[in-house]
């Protein structure tokens, strides 16, 4: 096997991507970008802190370094170095397994999400009952009057629209709660913001000149911590509109580890966006 050779080096980008440090290096002919986030320097620096860089693959081929607040460049392309060669395998191993999410069909044993959590869904017919969508024991139960045929026009226009409902009732729950728990760190904010549910292929939330949020049903989908990044974040909009520096700072004072958490929801999104 040809012996192969890495080079890195890292750079610093201002850009609305997961970091705003990035870094590069080749694998033999293959050049290879990565993100670097940097752990919250802690308030009291007696504390022990992990000094270890953590490096993770993502099933997207994003490459993200996790590291210590004041970790040197040569400290992470060191780290890098080391690992090269694991990077460029795991890359690989997920560009072949890249295919496109099958959309949903609606039959039992798909798997549906709530709260960061994977629930297998379970059509059932009930003459006698009420069509209805149910939470139990690691089921989503479904159930309808009438037995559908198997091709998929029927369930979509007959077990789909049940499921969405369900999906748009949690949601404006779950985001009323939020936004009334994450209110009081945003103090630039008067009032309480209105906001509506709104489903939409490419964006989690928006926020209008007027400062009304707009937010997707799919994110109900997500774990709380990803829900109140994208409710932060809208609400950081309403002090700054555009992604300039002061509405970075502000996300970060509001949300230090928003990083992480965006690259959690970023990792998840094809799935919970899948119809």
């Amino acid at each position: 096997m040809t012996q192969k050779t890495v080079a890195a080096a890292i750079h610093s980008e201002k850009s609305s991507a997961t970091t705003n440090e990035q870094g590069v290096f080749t694998y033999g002919n293959n050049t290879i970008r990565y993100d670097v986030i940097r752990k919250t320097k802690p308030a009291d620096n007696s504390k022990q802190t992990a000094r270890k860089v953590i490096i993770k693959v993502h099933p997207d081929q994003r490459v993200v370094a996790t590291v210590p607040h004041d970790a040197s460049d040569d400290a992470i392309q060191d780290a890098m170095h080391k690992r090269a060669r694991w990077i460029w395998q795991s890359i690989d191993e997920f560009a072949k397994q890249k295919d496109k999410v099958l959309p949903k069909r609606y039959v039992s044993g798909e798997t549906q999400f709530y709260l960061g959590k994977r629930y297998v869904l379970k059509i059932i017919i009930g003459a006698e009952q009420v069509p209805n969508v149910k939470l139990s024991r690691g089921k989503l139960n479904v159930t309808i009057k009438h037995d559908i045929n198997k091709n998929n026009d029927d369930r979509l226009v007959k077990i789909k629209p049940l499921i969405d409902k369900w999906y748009q009732h949690k949601a404006k729950a779950i985001f009323h709660e939020r936004l009334a728990e994450l209110l009081p760190k945003a103090t630039w904010v008067t009032g309480i913001p209105s906001f509506r549910v709104m489903a939409m292929k490419k964006q989690w939330g928006s926020c209008s000149a007027k400062g009304n949020l707009m937010l997707n049903p799919h994110l109900v989908k997500a774990p709380k911590e990803c829900i109140d990044y994208v409710v932060l974040h809208e609400l950081c909009h309403i002090a700054e509109h555009n992604h300039s520096e002061r509405f970075w700072r502000l996300l970060t004072q509001v949300m230090p580890n928003w990083k992480e958490v965006k690259a959690k929801l970023d990792d998840m999104a094809e799935m919970y966006l899948n119809e």
